[in-house]
């Protein structure tokens, strides 16, 4: 038995230590004695998503995400198809941006993205503070918690799902409502980095299923491994997250002291 992975370029998309999502899946395989392959795609590759069971694209900032979409939207096509057909997919921040219909930056410019999420995101402007911190999620996998920090906002379709429920921290999307992410079929776009999976092995073992569900049959199961390990870590991550909510948005550090000044003579004035 194996599962074959899409890593999309990781050579520009790998910001706060995303491919550990790659390795947390090839470690949740190997316990259960699944083989796993990972074949890295950078701009001009070969790649047919037909071929592989998963696909992975980690986050960038506004330039990286211009070096790669040209060469996304060329692949557009092949990886809606097969996301129709039931691949599953993990994007994340700048990934999840642009599997979305477009990013429209500070200065106006569009980066088009491929439309398998019914969004677009926005920067806010300057004077918008960044989502920064640790939030959770309420999910279909169950609680998911994740380190977010970015500064545009993620506007859904009316008829598009979420990934999940903020319960603790800021998430997505735009602070209009609590959506966190969004999901299509087994697609899931999400701004969290942690890494994401190796903080949520649910999560990863849920990608895993899918992908081999859709490989060897419905009848397919992920055989359980005992997790007491990777649940206690979970919860005291669950915890950690939910103890520093009063410092979610405005971060740590200079630039952050800055943000919170402003946000406080903000406040002054609306007095």
């Amino acid at each position: 038995m194996e599962l074959r992975v899409a890593h999309l370029y990781p050579d520009v998309m790998n910001i706060y230590g995303d491919r550990g999502n790659i390795i947390a899946l090839r470690h949740r395989c190997e316990l259960r004695g699944i083989d796993s392959e990972v074949v890295e795609v950078n701009a001009g590759d070969p790649f047919d998503p037909a071929e592989f069971d998963l696909v992975v694209i980690g986050g960038g900032q506004d330039r990286e995400q211009r070096r790669i979409a040209d060469d996304l939207l060329t692949r557009g096509p092949s990886l809606k198809a097969a996301v129709e057909d039931g691949l599953p997919v993990l994007a994340v921040c700048g990934g999840f941006q642009l599997f979305g219909h477009r990013y429209v930056g500070l200065d106006g410019e569009t980066i088009p993205g491929i439309g398998i999420f019914d969004m677009e995101t926005r920067h806010p402007g300057v004077e918008a503070d960044r989502c920064i911190g640790d939030v959770v999620l309420a999910t279909e996998f169950g609680a998911i918690v994740g380190f977010e920090n970015h500064g545009g906002r993620t506007y859904l379709g009316s008829g598009q799902e979420p990934f999940g429920t903020v319960v603790h921290g800021r998430g997505n999307n735009n602070g209009a409502d609590s959506s966190e992410g969004a999901r299509y079929r087994n697609a899931i776009g999400t701004y969290l980095h942690g890494s994401v999976l190796p903080k949520n092995p649910a999560l990863a073992d849920g990608l895993i299923e899918m992908a081999l569900k859709r490989r060897y049959g419905d009848d397919f199961e992920l055989a359980p491994h005992d997790d007491a390990a990777e649940q206690a870590a979970h919860a005291s991550a669950v915890a950690r997250a939910k103890s520093r909510e009063g410092d979610r948005g405005l971060g740590r550090g200079p630039l952050a002291a800055g943000r919170r000044l402003r946000a406080k003579l903000r406040d002054l004035a609306g007095r």
